[in-house]
């Protein structure tokens, strides 16, 4: 094998890499001098990526004089490697891949005469699996994705023992250098999928992903301000291999926990690992559930308020439906004061330490909820239909899209209050127009619905039994699948 030198000697790599790296000024970028044989040579690393106790076996290994002396005369710079105490050892084939190296937690062994090696000794700093919050089943595994890209994809290999299991890895961002790896089922996996978001990676021009997963989403898909999610977000293997199976493509970014699942539609944000984890009839029971809890996240409240303002639609047996008492403020800014109550203690909640939690929770629903009807800002009508509402806008599993089913029930009621049945029925068709129209990745997003495939619908609607071969999902233009 031949080596290439990407220096002319040790000192001129030496000077380079000291004055990019900062000798001197970054405390943890690490240059040390030391000997493998009787030879000169440098390592450099980056200290906090890489494993320690790793790194002092080998660098010891190295200094074992009298095994190397018998191995003189055989070691050659071409054969060096076959003789090096270490498995993952490899040359460096140009400069930019070893600066890549030294960034992303190698050792970097810098040889007399100009040559280099890496060794993969990396350990990043993070958690252990464990169960993500919003994600929870009552049976299943309790592992989740960590902050690790290395261990992301072995939870998902662990899976899936396929060798046409494929992790292709990129680097993306000019300055933040993430590394991105995209996973797919080869010959299961759509190649045009593919190709579309290899080519998309190649187009991102950006500093770097702070906000990783999410700012990756927009960067891929041009969000802009479209408030539904275009992407799925899972932080569990057992999600992200099944969906895998079905033809997707799971994006895992380093430094998050979450993985990207594409393509996707409406209704796979609304699935959840517990139907699976049930019998076929309680799985279809609990999809139901909720769907319908999509729909009234949506609809309940401007469809009351409709009911109420007027009463000449209602009909006698649901006459109680409305509050006897109006009060002095206006029943539209009642219910979007109460809803915007509810989403500040949402935010009150999320920043709240855990042993306060419960005092914040005692004071929203006793102190502030109660209160506020017995002062007259709210009705108690107003208060029951607005906690139902969260209720079931908490039911739904997507968090983003639960956000998004907030924002389009404010503009229907908005729409409602101010053209009455009108703007109530013709919001809902411009919102089921606006589902319509989109399509990330051209996937309809409101597939099976829209186009209408009944085979599919069904699919979606009842969790079918598993026996026999899984249908594979149109949408993920799988070239080996039962249609469905």
């Amino acid at each position: 094998m031949t080596i290439e030198r990407l220096y002319d000697n040790r000192e001129e790599a030496k000077k380079e890499l000291g004055g990019l790296f900062g000798k001197g000024e970054s405390y943890d970028f690490v240059m040390l001098d030391i000997h493998i044989r009787q030879e000169p040579a440098t390592i450099v690393y980056m200290n906090g990526l890489i494993n320690s106790d790793v790194t002092v076996q080998l660098l010891t290994s190295l200094q074992m004089t009298d095994i190397w002396d018998e191995l003189e005369e055989k070691i050659t710079r071409e054969n060096f490697l076959t003789y090096f105490p270490f498995h993952s050892m490899e040359p460096c084939k140009d400069k930019n891949t070893m600066i890549d190296s030294i960034l992303s937690g190698q050792l970097i062994f810098v040889m007399e005469d100009g040559s280099v090696f890496q060794a993969d000794v990396r350990e990043y700093p993070g958690r252990q699996p464990e169960e993500p919050d919003n994600e929870k089943v009552i049976r299943g595994s309790r592992d989740g994705f960590t902050e690790n890209i290395v261990l992301n994809t072995a939870l998902i290999r662990r899976r899936l023992r396929d060798p046409q299991l494929r992790f292709e890895i990129q680097r993306v961002t000019e300055r933040g250098r993430t590394d991105i790896a995209i996973g797919y089922l080869k010959g299961v996996a759509s190649e045009k999928h593919l190709d579309m978001l290899r080519n998309r990676l190649a187009e991102i021009d950006h500093d770097g992903l702070t906000m990783s997963d999410k700012q990756l989403e927009e960067l891929l898909f041009k969000q802009k301000f479209h408030p539904v999610p275009f992407v799925r977000f899972t932080e569990r293997p057992d999600i992200a291999a099944a969906h895998l199976l079905e033809g997707h493509i799971a994006i895992v970014v380093d430094t998050s926990p979450s993985v990207l699942l594409i393509p996707v539609t409406i209704f796979h944000h609304l699935q959840h690992a517990e139907e699976f984890r049930q019998a076929p009839l309680i799985g279809t029971g609990v999809r139901a559930i909720r769907f319908s809890g999509m729909l009234m996240a949506v609809f309940l409240l401007p469809f009351w308020y409709l009911l109420v303002k007027y009463p000449e639609f209602v009909p006698k047996a649901l006459d109680f439906i409305g509050p006897k008492e109006h009060g002095e403020i206006p029943l539209l800014f009642q219910i979007i004061a109460a809803d915007v109550g509810v989403e500040f203690m949402r935010l009150a909640a999320i920043h709240t330490p855990t042993p306060l939690s419960t005092a914040l929770g005692l004071i929203a629903a006793v102190i502030l909820g109660q209160m506020a009807v017995d002062v007259g800002l709210f009705t108690a009508e107003v208060i029951l239909y607005v906690a139902l509402t969260a209720v079931v806008t908490f039911a739904i599993p997507s968090y983003e899209l639960s956000i998004s089913a907030k924002i389009f029930r404010t503009v229907l009621l908005i729409l409602t209050a101010l053209a009455g049945p009108a703007g109530f029925f013709a919001g809902g068709a411009i919102l089921f127009w606006y589902l319509c129209s989109i399509k990330p990745m051209g996937v309809p997003y409101l597939w099976p619905v829209a186009p209408f495939f009944p085979k599919a619908l069904s699919r979606v609607v009842i969790r079918y039994p598993m026996i026999g071969s899984e249908l594979r999902p149109y949408i993920t233009d799988s070239p080996r699948r039962q249609r469905s």
